[in-house]
């Protein structure tokens, strides 16, 4: 499906590309849901991914709060660059290190359930009109909300599918 260009499409490949991830996971036994993935990448099992798209969405939704307050937020955090991303989510990686499995499937539900309330609250020019906002610089509020919801979805898929592989 093409990256969404309206409130429509990006609510239904949001919870199109949830789905699918939380299926993939679902279909899976409980020790394979618990098993660690082959060496070589940070994220070393499900929990670890889940709790990565949760923080992540807590980030988003900071975000917004701030940036709709006129202020502008910390972003993508404090301290940290979009050429730092790495640095920041080894920090987020060892955050959510004592998460049980349970409770990362949890969290990511309520923040993904959350966010998809937030783009629900938008019109379709409040999304996807550029530079409305100026907290979201040259792009639009949607870019930022796909980047949190189908398009981070679908990364963890494939990411869960490669190393399952």
């Amino acid at each position: 499906m093409p990256r969404p260009k309206d409130k429509a499409s990006l609510l239904n490949l949001s919870d199109e590309n949830y789905t699918k991830l939380l299926n993939f996971i679902s279909a899976l036994s409980i020790d394979e849901q618990h098993k660690e993935f082959p060496e070589g990448t940070m994220n070393r099992n499900i929990r670890d991914i889940l709790m990565h798209l949760h923080h992540w969405h807590l980030m988003m939704m900071e975000w917004y709060e701030v940036g709709m307050t006129g202020v502008k937020p910390d972003i993508p955090a404090k301290g940290y660059t979009w050429k730092t991303t790495p640095e920041l989510n080894r920090k987020i990686w060892e955050m959510y290190q004592s998460t049980e499995l349970d409770k990362a499937k949890s969290l990511v539900n309520k923040t993904h359930q959350q966010v998809m309330a937030l783009i629900k609250s938008h019109t379709d020019e409040e999304l996807f009109e550029k530079k409305r906002y100026k907290w979201t610089g040259t792009t639009s509020l949607g870019a930022y909300l796909i980047s949190a919801t189908s398009s981070h979805y679908d990364w963890a898929l494939k990411l869960i599918k490669k190393a399952k592989k």
